[in-house]
């Protein structure tokens, strides 16, 4: 792949530097290795499409009214307004985070504030956006959790089955051709595993058939720099995907 000068920029913009000269990225992409895809325990998928069934109906704007008007769990007494997602809702991308933050329950939209900073200089460096734009460069962004648990603690197994429903029409009606889970509870949410990133990234995932490719949440990356290099291999690993696919 080559890369224009303004992605370059881009990218010493997140701090990742290019291992290879300008002239080699053109080089033909390496295979890449495809894992098995996850199944849930029966258990779990009964359970889960019970608990979905109503939502499993809903076209956008009344799921949008149900995330608003949930009260399924404890979050709905401690947040200021639910997280529902951004982006085209056509997009060939989407991006599944953990949790909103304190920022993201202000605001009501997730990965703002220096997090989401750095996820769009991420995105901006493989021309893709979360504005309106054509469906082949843009994303759409959703979280596991539509609410801030409090004092950003991690999220409870209870409060992401409660959600899971929610998260699961997004991925329905948007349609991806590619997902990237940010983050151990995306990764749990959406794979069933809970080993950790750093074992699951670096390779071909599968969610309902779509390709998933397992990255670090940005905010870990604020707090480990050394891991940018890593995060960026993995949206480079999603784009040679997609090219391979030729989607």
């Amino acid at each position: 792949m080559r890369w224009s000068e303004r992605q370059i920029a881009m990218l010493r913009e997140i701090g990742v530097r290019l291992w290879v000269q300008p002239e080699q990225a053109t080089a033909s992409a390496a295979p890449v290795a495809v894992a098995d895809e996850p199944v849930a325990p029966p258990s779990r998928v009964a359970a889960t499409a019970s608990a979905a069934s109503p939502v499993s109906a809903l076209d956008w704007p009344a799921l949008r009214d149900a995330v608003v008007a949930c009260t399924a769990c404890k979050l709905c007494e401690s947040r200021r307004q639910t997280v529902f997602g951004v982006g085209n809702t056509r997009a060939h991308w989407m991006i599944v985070g953990e949790a909103p933050g304190e920022q993201e329950d202000r605001l009501g939209e997730p990965f703002v504030g220096k997090s989401g900073q750095l996820l769009d200089n991420m995105l901006r460096a493989v021309a893709l956006t979360r504005g309106e734009a054509d469906p082949a460069h843009q994303v759409y962004i959703a979280n596991t959790l539509k609410c801030r648990p409090p004092g950003n603690r991690n999220p409870l197994p209870d409060e992401l089955a409660k959600c899971e429903g929610f998260l699961i029409r997004q991925v329905q009606l948007v349609q991806p051709k590619i997902i990237l889970a940010m983050g151990a509870f995306a990764v749990q949410s959406l794979l069933r595993s809970t080993e950790p990133v750093g074992k699951l990234r670096g390779r071909v995932h599968r969610y309902q058939g779509v390709p998933l490719i397992v990255t670090y949440h940005p905010a870990y990356l604020l707090r480990n720099l050394v891991d940018k290099a890593k995060a960026w291999d993995d949206l480079c690993l999603a784009v040679e995907t997609l090219q391979q696919a030729g989607r």
